[in-house]
């Protein structure tokens, strides 16, 4: 079949602007669709130089789970106080309640405000991502803290400990306080709080294993951070379940609610309470006896090391990919592990023995 000239001509433009459209589909924002589902971290054209200086003048925003949780403004003032050791300034911004969507709005405006990095402690591992991604493809660095949002959606995560180490060293040090018999339940922050739900999950993995065939988990509670409600969750528990023996509570708002609901009530000595806090909220019960132990790692030192490290990531030091090294002040050297994961360190038991050596 012979085309006509005109039919050539057709056929050509047709060309152009398929090719036209590749072009645009594949250069727009110079990233894949691949790309983008893997986070900023995934880019191709991301290299570290790990020589390169820390730059001056970071601007680095910290955004908690909500502003007026005690344990995250240690990690969140610890950090901006890190940041003035490299000549950088940062500031703490977030909502008042802990729900999904809470952060959402405050991760837009930094991105307006073109900072150079966003340290979030997400209250929802997927409600965020949107906003990151935008923020990331501004060249805005994301760094995760305590709480973890889905790996595509920041370059780094900074873990207080491992994760499996948090979940079952919290049933391990039940279990010894209980001989390994009867009812316990957990009171957890919020449903969809990430670090939350993995230490959960490892703890019901925990309470499988033969040793703990005496021991049942009969009900997982959430009180959303709120010192309050989760008072009353702990009130609840205990009318709920007569033959409770123990409560773990991995939040420091939970913790320090349900101790104080124990603390002098017929429960005191009965029920086993221990999780995480920290030991300025926890000292009178470790010491009036209501609460025997408890853990936690270093909030300061976490905040400090996650203000370093969204330092290397705005200086081109480390792209958050597995294996890069970073220094982070006196806390010395670390490095990139699994999907951009850094972790701090194991966490600290404390008791009577040693709670007035910590004062945080």
């Amino acid at each position: 079949m012979i085309q006509s000239s005109s039919g050539r001509r057709r056929a050509a433009a047709t060309a152009a602007a398929v090719c036209a459209l590749a072009v645009a589909l594949a250069g727009c924002g110079g990233t894949t669709k691949k790309d983008n589902d893997n986070g900023g971290a995934a880019r191709s054209d991301a290299k570290a130089d790990p020589g390169a200086p820390l730059k001056k003048g970071l601007k680095l925003a910290f955004l908690p789970k909500q502003i007026n949780n005690p344990y995250e403004k240690i990690i969140d003032e610890a950090g901006i106080t890190a940041a003035g050791e490299f000549g950088g300034k940062g500031k703490e911004v977030g909502p008042s309640d802990a729900s999904a969507s809470s952060q959402v709005s405050y991760i837009n405006t930094l991105v307006q405000q073109r900072q150079d990095a966003i340290l979030i402690a997400a209250n929802d591992p997927n409600a965020v991502c949107g906003p990151l991604k935008q923020a990331m493809k501004k060249d805005i660095k994301v760094v995760a803290y305590d709480s973890d949002t889905a790996p595509a959606c920041r370059q780094l995560f900074i873990n207080q400990a491992s994760s499996e180490e948090i979940g079952r060293s919290q049933v391990q040090h039940l279990a010894k306080q209980l001989d390994y018999k009867g009812q316990i339940a957990i009171l957890s922050a919020t449903q969809n709080a990430t670090n939350q739900n993995t230490w959960i999950r490892f703890m019901k993995d925990e309470l499988s294993k033969p040793a703990y065939k005496n021991m049942k988990l009969v009900k997982t509670v959430y009180g959303d951070d709120d010192d309050q409600k989760s008072f009353q969750e702990t009130q609840g528990l205990l009318k709920a379940y007569p033959k409770l023996k123990g409560i773990i509570a991995p939040t420091t708002v939970g913790i320090a609610a349900a101790a104080r609901y124990i603390s002098g009530s017929s429960y005191e000595g009965k029920v086993v309470l221990n999780g995480l806090g920290t030991p300025n909220q926890m000292r009178k019960y470790v010491k009036d006896g209501t609460v025997e132990q408890f853990a936690l790692w270093d909030p300061k030192k976490l905040g400090y090391l996650g203000s370093y490290a969204a330092a290397a990531l705005a200086s081109g030091q480390i792209t958050g990919a597995e294996g890069e090294k970073f220094k982070a002040g006196k806390l010395g050297e670390y490095t990139v592990g699994k999907n951009g994961e850094v972790i701090l360190g194991p966490p600290t038991v404390f008791e009577k023995s040693n709670i007035d050596k910590y004062h945080f």
